[in-house]
């Protein structure tokens, strides 16, 4: 889908309504991922200046053409100071009230811009941005899923080169590789092949390590399609697993599905990942489950919202979260298993595409 100005006018539309933008105030968004949510820009610099009957683009020599190619619903500026050309924007308006995305705020650029603008008061803005990103439009999802189908097939197509004597990122070069070549845009992170011992890493970084006969393997891994992204972890086994491991892996797998079957149009986000962790804690595994049970997946790979302990918000049809349980032995092994689904009314569809039954090379 092309972005256009009926898109950019209703999605801007939607953050004056959050935020509450009024007559003397105006939105600053620095946030990239904002911005081309907003107006369809995709550059590495600018902002966007949201007022409540218009919208400035900023960006700086090298993007005005592609700026002018791409956004939709805002006036294309250029500047030569980034902070110089936003306080004359905002002197133009008049407004006396600023809301910025304080996640993306720098002090250095916000001391720099109060002292610009004299008599403008800065404030961060009440809302999560990221919110407004939350529920995604079934064209969204549709480049999610060509996403999540990519990924899943370049895993099946390195799973030859997952043997013993190959080192880690010798894989993750592989896995990247066959994902530009079925279409990817890029990779959505870095892509986590951790092995034996370092798969007890739930963030391990892809290194010299060579698999070894027995290793348990967490293979953690994403795609781009047109800016989406998608995410999908699994673990498998070179050879017989160590002890412990079968009985461990069935309890992830069942924490996992038990949690894909809460997830929901209103089920609370804190709940979601309750169901996950009580499991596992009943069966004895809760203290080695460290991290929440599934983010949010769209434009950036962890977003809004959280199914994370205590955390309040509900989840709304056309969000996209990933259900990631998993289990962490230090010094010995790991087990992640993860899928990205999107919620519906009663239930929720999986997007990622690779069986979750336990795997043996």
């Amino acid at each position: 889908m092309e972005f256009d100005r009926t898109l950019a006018d209703r999605r801007m539309g939607r953050l004056r309504s959050l935020l509450g933008v009024g007559a003397g105030e105006a939105v600053l968004i620095l946030d990239l991922k904002n911005i081309q949510y907003l107006a369809g820009f995709t550059g590495s610099d600018g902002a966007l200046f949201v007022a409540p009957d218009s919208a400035v683009l900023l960006v700086d020599g090298r993007y005005e053409n592609q700026a002018k190619r791409e956004a939709a619903g805002v006036e294309v500026r250029r500047y030569g100071d980034k902070l110089a050309g936003i306080a004359a924007v905002v002197s133009e308006g008049g407004q006396g009230r600023i809301l910025f995305d304080a996640a993306a705020m720098t002090v250095e650029g916000h001391a720099k811009l109060t002292e610009k603008l004299p008599g403008v008061v800065l404030a961060p803005a009440p809302a999560d941005l990221n919110r407004l990103r939350g529920v995604k439009e079934e064209w969204e999802i549709d480049r999610m899923r060509r996403a999540a189908r990519i990924a899943g097939d370049a895993v099946l197509a390195v799973m030859d080169s997952i043997r013993p004597g190959v080192q880690e990122k010798d894989i993750a070069i592989e896995l990247e590789y066959k994902m530009r070549r079925l279409g990817a845009d890029g990779i959505a992170f870095p892509s986590i092949i951790a092995t034996g011992e370092n798969s007890a890493l739930p963030h391990a970084s892809p290194g010299m390590r060579r698999i070894r006969e027995h290793d348990v393997i967490v293979v953690d891994y994403g795609a781009v399609c047109e800016g989406y992204r998608s995410d999908e972890t699994i673990t498998l086994s070179v050879g017989k697993p160590p002890d412990e491991f079968r009985e461990a892996y069935g309890a992830v797998r069942e924490a996992h599905d038990t949690a894909m079957r809460a997830v929901r149009s209103g089920a609370v986000c804190g709940s979601v990942d309750a169901v996950a962790r009580e499991l596992l804690s009943g069966k004895g595994w809760g203290p080695f489950f460290s991290h929440g049970t599934g983010h949010g997946v769209g434009l950036d790979v962890h977003e809004y919202p959280r199914l994370a302990a205590a955390v309040e918000g509900t989840l709304e049809a056309g969000m996209v979260v990933t259900v990631e349980p998993g289990i962490y032995l230090e010094g010995r092994w790991g087990i992640r298993i993860e899928d990205m689904v999107r919620v519906r009314n009663d239930d929720c569809e999986i997007l990622t595409v690779f069986g979750k039954d336990p795997m043996v090379l």
